[in-house]
């Protein structure tokens, strides 16, 4: 029950968070695309993808002492976060978004390439982890 209030939660700030930022700055929070903002050749939107980020890492930072059960350790070899990553950021290339800037924002605005994405981006996942979990053992 526990880890329902804390993922509820973490939804729902999420949620608010990319509500104030479409409200506010015009723009979807779509973390790749922030992300993507901020490295060179930079753009006159650079400082506030910077703040957006950091607030995300200072907030998960104090929220860890607070609830270290939402924080959870990965039990597996570092080459293999390190592929899992990049195979994240090409995904995140091919898909022209991320799961924040189309699961959160592009389906709340009914966008059907939004709900196509996120349904591609569900059953590879779901096809890594099976496959992963074969190869490396259960979580």
């Amino acid at each position: 029950m526990e880890e329902a209030l804390i993922a509820t939660g973490g939804g729902v700030l999420i949620g608010i968070s990319a509500t104030i930022l479409l409200a506010f700055n015009g723009r979807v929070a779509g973390i790749s695309g922030i992300l993507e903002g901020i490295l060179p050749p930079k753009d006159a939107e650079t400082n506030w993808r910077i703040v957006f980020l950091v607030g995300m890492i200072v907030t998960g930072l104090a929220l860890a002492p607070i609830l270290p059960e939402a924080f959870v350790a990965v039990d597996r070899p570092v080459w293999l976060v390190i592929v899992a990553g990049l195979l994240v950021g090409v995904g995140t290339r091919m898909s022209n978004g991320c799961t924040s800037g189309h699961g959160v924002c592009g389906m709340a605005m009914l966008s059907k390439r939004s709900f196509i994405a996120v349904a591609v981006f569900l059953v590879t996942g779901i096809l890594s982890a099976t496959i992963a979990g074969q190869i490396f053992g259960g979580v």
